[in-house]
């Protein structure tokens, strides 16, 4: 992941996404470099419009994200009549146990 955020780093700084820059910015960092990770990071990045991919992945983050919040208001009810039920049995229970006092 290291080495992506060194060409985020270098994207935004204005600089050219170079081998050579990586491996400056991750050992800046004090991160030893595997010259084969930087050198395929460089390849795959070649054409790409790193400002494009960024506005599609902060699109496509808060879409994501919005399942996943929604799960928890989903549940929220269920657990509301589950406690419901709970208190139901506690009371019949209780009716049982009077009922038998009395015969």
């Amino acid at each position: 992941m290291e080495y992506i955020y060194a060409a985020l780093l270098l994207h935004n700084a204005g600089k050219p996404i170079t081998e050579e820059a990586i491996t400056a910015v991750l050992q800046a960092a004090g991160i030893e470099v595997n010259e084969a990770r930087a050198k395929a990071l460089v390849a795959a990045l070649e054409g790409v419009d790193i400002e494009e991919a960024i506005a599609k992945a902060a699109f496509a983050a808060p879409a994501a994200a919005a399942p996943a919040a929604a799960a928890p208001a989903a549940a929220a009810p269920v657990e509301e009549e589950a406690e419901e039920e709970e208190e139901d049995h506690a009371e019949e229970d209780g009716m049982a146990g009077l009922g038998a006092l009395f015969g």
